[in-house]
Formats: C-alpha cells, structure tokens, sequence
C-alpha cells in the first residue's frame, strides 16, 4: 500500500511542492505483535494502547494539537489522565532502565499536550454513518463515558443514565479539585456529550427507572455503575462521631461540605483515596495526619510520585499497624488503639500476608479517622436474575457480556475498584463489542502499521538530559484555598526537553544480513551492547521471536542484528555504516477503521 504526504522546499525564492511515496503495511502477524509488545513497552503498558511514541514525537515537535488527538484517540480525556493517571506507562519506560537514568514524564507531557494546543483547535473524530441502534449507558463515571463516546462515533443513539446531579463518576466526586481542576473534567466531558449522547442526571436505576425496561426499550444496554459502596473496617467506634469512610469524605468535600476534622486525623488504608483524604484533612485545618497502613509502604497501591507529594505536605506513613478499636467521649472520636503486625510469606497471593504481633497495642490520640480500605460496585439495582462474582457483576472470559441478554458491563463494576485508565479502556472495549453484537461484524481491529522512516534526528546529548521536574506550588500556596492546583503544568521548553528524552521505541532499527559485509563498524559505535552477533533466534510457542542466542566464534556468525529491547536510538550506527545497510522503520500499534 501507498502512502502519499507532500513537503515544501524553498528553493530559489519560492516554495517547490515535492511528491514523497512512503512504503506502508499492515500486519496481523503473532510475530509483529509480540514486537511491539516487548519493543514498545510504554504503549503495551497502557491499558487503552495509547500510542506513546507517537504523541511525545510531536510534543518535540511542537504540535501539541496533534498529540492531543493522538492521546484522544484512546483514552479520550487527555487532560484529565495527564493530571491523574496511575502511570503504568512509565513503570515500563526503556529510559528508566538501571544504566539509563530516570522514566520519561509521559503522564506530565500528556498534560502539556492539553495544556499548550491552540485555544481554537478543532476536534477531529472518525464518525460513522447513524446506524438507528439505540443504547442505553449506566453511569456516567469514566468507563460509562469511554463507551458512550465510542458507541456515538461508530453511529449508534446513546443515552447516559446517571444517579449524581453531575456526570463523571469519581472523576467528579471522588477526587479532589487540588489534582484535578473541574473546568478541565467540564470540558473534556462536554467534548464527548456534542456528538448527540443524551445525558440524564439524577436518574437512579432501579427506582425512576428499571434495568428491565432499559433491556426492553434498548437495543443493547452497558452497566458502568463503577464502585460507590465503601468497605468498612468493622471497628468497635466506627459509627462514632467524627469517623468517616473515605469515598463519603471526598464525596462531602467535592460537593461543598467542609467536615470537621480537628487537630490530629488518622487514616486507614493505602489506595489513591486514603492519600487524597490525607492531603485534604490538611487543607481542611490538621495539623497532625497520618497513613496507616498493614504492610509497609513499598505494598501501597499508588506511584511514587503521590506519595513524594504527601509527604512534601509533612503527612507521614506508618507500615505494619493495623486499627483495633475506636474510642469516643458523648459520642464523639477522642482515640484509636492500633497493633502492630508482620508479614509472613503464603503460597498464594498476595504472598505477603500481615498478621498481628500479639502484646503490642498501643493507643493514639485522634480527633478524626478516614476508613479508606477500599470500595465495591453496587449491585441493587439489577432486578433481573444475573450472575455475580463476588460483590462483582460477572462477564464472560475475554468479552463483556453478562448472563443477561443484551447487557454488558465494563469498569469498575466489573474488576473492582483500579483505576481510571484501565476504566476508560475497559468502556471503549465494551462499546467496540455491543457495536459487533449489533453489526454482525467487526468495525474496528488492532492492527501493526509498518511505515519507512529516516534515522532517528535525536541526538546523542538528547540522552543525557535529565528528566525535567514538573513545576508545582509552594506548600504555604497550597494550603490557601482547597482547589488550588498544585501541580503547574510544563511551559513550552520544558515540554520540549522533556519530550526530547524519549527513545521513540517504536523506530525500528534492521541490518540487511545480505547485504552486511560484517565489519562490525556499527559495533564499535554503539554506546549500548545493542548489536550482537547471532547463531540463532528463539521462536516462541505464539510464533513471536524471543532473545537472540548470542556467540564470539565468527564461525558460528549467522547475522550480526540490532537489539532493539537494547536500542536507545541513537544512530550512530546508521552513521558508522559503510554499506548502507541498516533501515528504519516506524512501527506503530493502531486501531484501524475496517472498510465496509
């Protein structure tokens, strides 16, 4: 297949418009999959395969709109997941490898790409011809609004049936304004309503309306109702004045309440909500806030860099403790007896089990405890007969469909309470499915792109840069209104020399082996051992290709190859090349648009 693009080249006073024809393919093979996934591993680390490369490649370039919707394409709120995503992209980042410095700020640069695009871009969506399909969505938390947007794109009329006074789930009600400013959640919410979805607010399934009927006027319906019961820790005192359950604290707050809290608050849990809490007693007057933890710190459910942003804000974080009882005076908190535990090793998971150590209460004064042990879906509204797993709806292996006919379910409600990301991929998949139930085929698959390109123009010093830090509000200015923003956002440079340091994983470096004279120059240039001289290649039971099996004995030299789990490129190798014969090749993992 051909690809055509045209550039301009001012030659002699005006501009030559000049024809490139680039060489592209597309692969379905088990082979170039199991590439990507361990050649690109930021995109095979994001839930909703964002295409990483691709977006931070245009941060550098400075076309933020352009990386805004390639961001969009996948987890359609950009400016949301670059203030409040868990990261596991950056957990796999080449660039945070032992001898390589530290991960690329992918999170940060999917802001600056939301932040710095043009005030007047234009939103730009592949949208289906109407199909006259009818879907109903549950919930309007982030799984609920993925599947809506997708289902609006692929054609199909949709309505949103939301409980709250206010789409966004616990985007909206679960976390706080200090991480995640409300104008950027309107917006990014509104952006996915003007294709036409109907939203219907303060409508609560199973007492305005039913599932049944739903399943009767709908063609399909997806249940997205996350998860908005909290656990309780079954404490003596916990029905005390001044005890709270983190999701009703964050709930209160982000609804305009302001709860007493005092002086001195402890919470219990390890989560995102158990940190947001901590942070927002403090804003709300504590002076004193503590974590209590279970197992240790290392065991806690959120990236470091929440937990550096606590402690900056001097709340500390107790391991191997665990709340007894709590005790109270005319009915309100007045103190918590802990225990301390151990961990012990068990043959299932998680592995590492706490158990009390016996002998070792101690008691600590408290005016306020938040129980932030976690939360689960609610199920009460569902008055058909369905499978559950658990306090879980259950979905068939690999699909979304529950034992009820035409409903699906996605999110929370499904694997229990994760994260946002995971969410909004799980809702977009779900939609993609009910678009096959109703279509008959497929409309959109994962596809491997194969594009020819030239080396990579990063330069070697581009390796040494260091990863740029995120400007953030002092601490005294964070503590003057509740909903400022502490994190700053890159301005242009810094988005810049941050997106600089990226690898670009997906540039694919080859040797020609037939044409290769085997002078091992591109060797002697590499500043990695990322060129290996090979005797044979793994092949593993999928068909994909595993490790090279490596040799010294030039006799046993079948082909002198390029690593490229090992690769930063630099190119230098294509430099050092007598030959000419190393290619490049921009590998991508795409959705793309089935023709009809």
């Amino acid at each position: 297949m051909k690809e055509k693009d045209f550039y301009f080249n001012k030659e002699q006073g005006h501009a030559r418009a000049i024809k490139i024809i680039k060489e592209v393919r597309f692969s379905e093979d088990s082979r170039d999959y199991g590439y990507m996934a361990e050649n690109v591993p930021c995109q095979d680390g994001c839930p909703a395969i964002t295409n990483i490369p691709g977006y931070i490649r245009c941060i550098s370039e400075e076309r933020f709109g352009r990386s805004y919707e390639l961001n969009r394409m996948y987890n359609i709120f950009p400016g949301v997941l670059g203030r409040i995503c868990s990261r596991p992209c950056e957990k796999r980042c080449r660039h945070g490898e032992a001898d390589l410095g530290e991960p690329v700020n992918i999170c940060h640069l999917k802001r600056s790409a939301a932040d710095l695009k043009s005030s007047w871009h234009r939103i730009k969506e592949n949208l289906y011809a109407p199909t006259g399909y009818k879907i109903a969505v549950v919930g309007a938390g982030p799984a609920g609004l993925a599947s809506a947007h997708e289902l609006a794109t692929l054609g199909h009329k949709v309505t949103v049936f939301e409980a709250m006074e206010q789409p966004g789930g616990m985007l909206m009600h679960g976390i706080p304004e200090f991480r995640l400013p409300r104008d950027i959640l309107d917006l990014e919410i509104k952006n996915i309503l003007r294709l036409g979805v109907d939203l219907e607010l303060g409508v609560e399934i199973g007492k305005r309306t039913s599932l049944k009927s739903l399943l009767k006027d709908y063609d399909a319906v997806i249940t997205a109702t996350g998860c908005m019961n909290a656990f309780s820790a079954n404490l003596p005192g916990e029905d005390l004045d001044g005890v709270y359950s983190g999701l009703d604290f964050m709930m209160r707050v982000n609804n305009g309440e302001r709860p007493k809290v005092g002086k001195e608050v402890a919470v219990i849990g390890g989560g995102f909500t158990a940190i947001d809490c901590s942070r927002m007693a403090i804003r709300l007057g504590a002076s004193k806030v503590s974590v209590n933890l279970r197992r240790t710190e290392e065991n806690m459910r959120i990236d470091e860099h929440e937990k550096n942003e606590a402690k900056f804000e001097k709340i500390r974080i107790y391991g191997l403790v665990r709340p007894v009882r709590i005790t109270g005076k005319n009915g309100r908190v007045k103190s918590m007896t802990m225990e301390r535990t151990r961990l012990i090793y068990t043959p299932e998971p998680p592995f590492r089990k706490a158990v009390p150590i016996e002998n070792s209460e101690f008691t600590i004064p408290v005016d306020s405890v938040i129980i932030a042990i976690g939360q689960y879906p609610e199920t009460g509204f569902i008055d058909t007969k369905i499978k559950l797993d658990g306090h879980r709806i259950w979905t068939s292996s690999d699909s979304y469909r529950t034992s009820v006919k035409k409903l699906y379910a996605a999110g929370d409600c499904v694997t229990g309470a994760t994260d946002v990301i995971n969410a909004v991929a799980n809702g977009r998949q779900a939609a993609q499915e009910v678009d096959e139930f109703l279509i008959r085929r497929k409309r959109k698959k994962r596809i491997v792109r194969f594009e020819a390109s030239a080396p990579s123009d990063r330069k070697r010093s581009d390796d040494f840069i260091p990863q740029v830090k995120l400007p953030v509000l002092d601490r005294n200015s964070r503590f003057k209104k509740i909903t400022n923003e502490v994190e700053l956002g890159y301005d242009h440079e810094s988005a810049f020399k941050e997106a600089k340091r990226c690898y670009l994983c997906n540039l694919k470096f080859e040797i020609d082996v037939d044409r290769c004279i085997y002078c091992s120059a591109c060797i002697d240039v590499a500043p990695r051992d990322c060129i290996k001289l090979i005797r044979d290649v793994e092949v593993k039971k999928d068909g994909s290709y595993g490790d090279y099996e490596e040799t010294t004995n030039w006799r046993n030299v079948v082909a002198i190859a390029i690593d490229n789990k090992r690769c930063i490129r630099c190119g230098k190798c294509v430099e050092a090349c007598p030959m000419d014969c190393i290619s490049v090749t921009k590998v991508e993992l795409i959705e793309q648009d089935l023709e009809a």
